[in-house]
C-alpha cells in the first residue's frame, strides 16, 4: 500500500527541470569532448563557450536592468569568445579544454582566472561583476569638486582713464593759457 500511495505522490509533484537541464548540459560537454578530439576543433570551442554562457545565465538575470556595464554573447571569429563587457571576455586555453578569463588593460592582457571547471570561471566572472558594479556606483555618485569661487578682482581702468585723464589735463593747460592770454592783453 506504501508503494501505491508514494507513486501516487510522484504523480503529483511535477519533475524537476533542473535535472534535465543538468543532463543536456553534460551531454553537450560530451559532445563538445568528441568533437573537440575529432575535426571541428573551432565548433567545440563555440560549444563550450556557449556552455560556459549558460552557466553565467542565473548571474546575469540577477543584474538589475539599469545597469548597462555588460554585453555578454558569444563570437566566432577567427578566435571565438565568449565577451563579458567591452574589455573582458572568455577565451579557450591552447588545448581547447581549459577556459581562460582575461581582461584588456592599456598595459595589455590579464589573466583573471584560468580553469577546466565552469564553475571556477563563473566564480572569477562573479566577483569580476560585482566589482564593475561598485566602480559604476562609485563613479554615479561621485559628485564633482566645487571649487571656491575667486574673489573679484577690482575692475582695472587702464586705457579709459589714461584718456580721461589726458583730456583734463589738454583742459587744463587750455584753461591756463586762456587764463594767460587774457591776463597778458
Amino acid at each position: 500500500m506504501s508503494d501505491a500511495h508514494n507513486s501516487g505522490k510522484e504523480a503529483r509533484d511535477p519533475p524537476r527541470p533542473t535535472r534535465l537541464r543538468d543532463a543536456l548540459r553534460q551531454a553537450r560537454i560530451e559532445a563538445a569532448d568528441r568533437t573537440g578530439v575529432v575535426v571541428e576543433l573551432r565548433d567545440a570551442e563555440v560549444a563550450r563557450l556557449e556552455i560556459m554562457n549558460e552557466a553565467l545565465d542565473p548571474l546575469f538575470a540577477q543584474v538589475p536592468a539599469q545597469v548597462d556595464l555588460f554585453d555578454r554573447g558569444v563570437t566566432q571569429g577567427e578566435t571565438p569568445r565568449l565577451w563579458i563587457d567591452v574589455v573582458a571576455h572568455i577565451v579557450m586555453g591552447r588545448d581547447k579544454r581549459i577556459y581562460r578569463f582575461v581582461q584588456d588593460t592599456r598595459f595589455g592582457r590579464i589573466v583573471l582566472a584560468e580553469s577546466h571547471d565552469v564553475p571556477v570561471i563563473v566564480t572569477a566572472v562573479t566577483d569580476y561583476v560585482a566589482r564593475r558594479m561598485i566602480e559604476r556606483e562609485h563613479a554615479m555618485v561621485a559628485t564633482p569638486i566645487v571649487e571656491p569661487e575667486a574673489p573679484k578682482k577690482p575692475r582695472r581702468r587702464g586705457f579709459g582713464m589714461f584718456v580721461l585723464g589726458f583730456l583734463l589735463g589738454a583742459a587744463a593747460l587750455f584753461a591756463f593759457a586762456l587764463y594767460a592770454a587774457m591776463r597778458g592783453l
